[in-house]
């Protein structure tokens, strides 16, 4: 029985094996640190901003470019989601998880030791391309592992270490700047928040390595890593070619973004066309397609705000960025509430008439009308309330963060077991879509409008746009070939 077998079925009881239950904090722990390692570049490409440090203040539009800067991150990290569910599938979740830590707090740490915008760009991809294998792996890991009655409730317990990552990251990384002007100087400064998160991600890697050991037996990277190695090699190589083509011939940052996302195009296509007719079951269902595509939105709205949420607090009240990030953080704070409990919604819809489908559409709604009102409150009024401002931030976090769960929890109903990690893997490729273009496009929208509500508004759009998609899934079971299918209530 291969790993990756060992991992299917229902959760396992043997004395001294972990429970589900602590397989959801310890996953918790890496969504916690995998956020927070992404989310410290919006704060110190801020900062950099603002303080005209290094290769941001020869920019002419520096916001583009800080965004552009957070979008290559993302290309890297989208890109590895389908082969790395498709590895993890194949050679065990366990052992997949295992490898990405090591690798994402290596690449973290010398992204603080690098210098020039080109090495330091590289890093970031490379760091995204290591952490990309986590997502897929972990949701699949939850699943196969987790009662079906608990299975949302499992994945939005976990997925709530990215609320306390993000929240982490707007904490502490300008306190860590000043720290860094203090030790390291102020040319030096942006390097400590690298230093210390990717440290602390190290750290936990060697506790992720331990915790699946016991979980899955003895694990044998080797054969994956060398085969992530070499799909990242090729990754890194292609988007690194389009960020030079796109340096070299002038061209703005939205197009270039818009090159990262026809490769992403690509990618799918050719995993589509080259996977087994398990994994087409996956990857080809129009179900599970409209929830892939109306996810998109649901990375847009992190990330707009995930991104750029100090900048929009500090800009609208004439803020500090540390009293910014505070302000920000009640965005991100709202996951430690809203991924539990729409995870735990969405459960108990499951079980009744309404339906996951329909819990989702509702969530979405109210998600999107929370964003336009905050769009118009930041539009109309001559000086924000900070206070205004948070509670605004955490009413839109929470139920954005509801949704997550619940739409991941749908994808995990309408595919087959043995196709889950590819399936996450597709979710989470297309979803970051949204990831890749929000802080640049919201970046271009704020620097050509000189204020943050267009891009506000057109998050709102997009939300909404997602909740019609949701209209279109028409089961909650899987396809022939992968159990029986059951039309939505």
């Amino acid at each position: 029985m291969t790993q990756s077998e060992r991992e299917l079925g229902p959760p396992r009881t043997t004395k001294g094996t972990p429970s589900y239950r602590t397989l959801w904090f310890v996953l918790f722990g890496g969504w916690l640190f995998a956020y927070a390692d992404r989310a410290i570049t919006g704060p110190v490409v801020t900062w950099m901003i603002e303080n005209d440090i290094d290769f941001m203040h020869a920019a002419q539009n520096p916001h583009a470019l800080g965004g552009l800067i957070g979008s290559l991150f993302f290309a890297g990290y989208m890109l590895t989601q389908l082969p790395s569910g498709y590895l993890g599938d194949r050679f065990g979740h366990a052992t997949i998880l295992s490898v990405c830590f090591v690798w994402a707090g290596v690449a973290t740490v010398v992204s603080g030791l690098t210098s020039g915008l080109i090495t330091f760009v590289a890093l970031r991809v490379i760091t995204g391309l290591g952490e990309g294998a986590f997502y897929s792996n972990d949701r699949a890991l939850i699943v196969s592992h987790t009662p079906e009655r608990s299975r949302s409730l499992g994945l939005g317990v976990a997925i709530t270490g990215l609320a306390f990552g993000l929240t982490v990251a707007n904490i502490f990384a300008p306190p860590l700047l000043d720290l860094g002007v203090d030790v390291l100087g102020k040319v030096h400064a942006w390097r400590m928040p690298f230093l210390v998160f990717g440290g602390g991600t190290l750290a936990f890697a060697a506790l992720m390595w331990w915790f699946m050991r016991r979980l899955a037996g003895p694990l044998r990277p080797g054969p994956p890593l060398r085969k992530l190695m070499a799909i990242s090699a090729v990754f890194c190589v292609l988007i690194m070619t389009l960020f030079w083509l796109s340096d070299g011939l002038g061209l703005p940052e939205w197009a270039s973004a818009t090159l990262q996302i026809v490769l992403a195009g690509v990618i799918v296509v050719v995993m589509q066309r080259r996977g087994s007719n398990r994994m087409s079951i996956s990857l080809k269902d129009r179900d599970t397609t409209l929830i892939y595509v109306a996810a998109i939105a649901i990375l847009w709205s992190i990330w707009l705000f995930g991104y750029w949420s100090v900048a929009i607090v500090s800009s609208a009240a004439d803020s500090s960025l540390t009293t910014a990030g505070l302000i920000a953080a009640f965005n991100a704070g709202a996951g430690i509430i809203g991924f539990p409990v729409g995870g735990w919604l969405s459960d108990k819809a499951a079980r009744h008439r309404m339906g996951r489908r329909n819990y989702l559409i509702v969530a979405t709604v109210v998600q999107g009308v929370l964003v336009l009102l905050f769009g118009v409150y930041l539009q109309f009024t001559a000086m924000p309330s900070l206070w205004v401002m948070g509670i605004l931030m955490f009413a839109t976090g929470l139920f954005l963060n509801a949704v997550q769960p619940m739409s991941q929890a749908l994808t995990a109903d309408l595919v087959p077991a043995d196709g889950r990690g590819a399936a996450f893997g597709m979710w989470n490729l297309i979803a970051e879509i949204g990831a890749l273009a929000s802080p640049v496009f919201s970046g271009v929208v704020r620097d050509a409008t000189g204020s943050w509500s267009a891009a506000i508004y057109l998050d709102a759009g997009l939300v909404l746009a997602s909740a019609l998609l949701y209209l279109g899934v028409r089961r909650s079971g899987p396809l022939p070939g992968g159990g029986a299918s059951v039309a939505v209530r």
